[in-house]
């Protein structure tokens, strides 16, 4: 699938998210979950306290696999930007922890999307965050504006992953950090089913493993940077699916426990001008 295709795949299942959302249950990361309980991928991802902040239209859309607001550590008076807003529920959690003199933007490409966030916006009441249209190989923002950049299961879906992350470098400030909540892979998968396990959980475009994952923050300026799994998928998890793709799970099980996983990455950008000279 190129680059194209990908980019038109996310948009058209991103643009009936929106739509669903306003109608009844959003689907969720998997194109056969529910966002229900049950659900292991999409669920249990925000607590009461958060639940109770956002409107409905907002939790029925969101379609994460972790909750890097919970996890980013923000701090009041921080420029927040979350790529791949969606409908806007991390923005609009992100935009209370930083009020009241801290921003948060959400970025998206799916006008649906765009005008639920907008809409979930005026319900919440929140006035510090701001959604903008854009892809996120392409951010619309200067350089070194930003002090933390969020994302929610949403740079698994770009085709140019390198491009995504060279970006968020460049729009970090010095000592900015990212905290974005992914799909990731471990060790050796057959390609057949880890095609399959990803349709699963809904990457379209493919998980990275986690030491590419490492390797391209690494090349693209990146420090400190760590990989911490939140979720671990096993076999049991993806059963449904997988039997009706005519995959004998029990055959595969031992190549795929526990390789897919929700992890929390963390990196920095580093601040040159506090490094002492040698």
């Amino acid at each position: 699938m190129s680059t194209i295709e990908i980019k038109a795949a996310v948009r058209e299942k991103y643009a009936q998210a929106a739509l669903n959302a306003r109608a009844t249950k959003a689907s969720c990361c998997g194109p056969t979950s529910a966002c229900s309980s049950a659900d292991p991928i999409s669920s249990n991802l925000y607590d009461a306290s958060d639940r109770k902040v956002v409107p409905e239209q907002a939790l029925r859309a969101s379609l994460g696999c972790g909750n890097p607001t919970a996890l980013a550590e923000l701090k009041p008076g921080e420029t927040v930007l979350d790529l791949g807003s969606g409908g806007g529920i991390d923005v609009l959690l992100s935009a209370r922890r930083v009020a009241p003199h801290g921003k948060a933007y959400g970025l998206d490409m799916t006008d649906e999307m765009l005008a639920l966030a907008r809409e979930n916006q005026r319900k919440a009441g929140v006035d510090n965050a701001e959604f903008l249209k854009g892809e996120i190989e392409n951010i619309p923002l200067p350089n070194s504006c930003v002090d933390v950049i969020i994302s929610n299961c949403v740079i698994n879906l770009s085709g140019d992953k390198d491009r995504v992350l060279s970006e968020a470098f460049r729009v970090l400030k010095p000592g900015g950090r990212l905290a974005i909540s992914d799909v990731v892979v471990r060790g050796e998968v057959p390609d057949a089913i880890r095609r399959d396990m990803l349709l699963w959980v809904g990457c379209i475009a493919g998980a990275l493993r986690d030491t590419d994952y490492v390797s391209k923050l690494a090349g693209s300026g990146f420090e400190d940077i760590t990989i911490e799994p939140t979720r671990i998928y096993n076999v049991e998890d993806a059963r449904g699916f997988l039997t009706d793709k005519g995959v004998n799970v029990d055959a595969v099980a031992p190549q795929v426990d526990g390789k897919f996983f929700s992890a929390f990455v963390r990196a920095i950008k580093p601040d040159r001008s506090t490094v002492s000279p040698g």
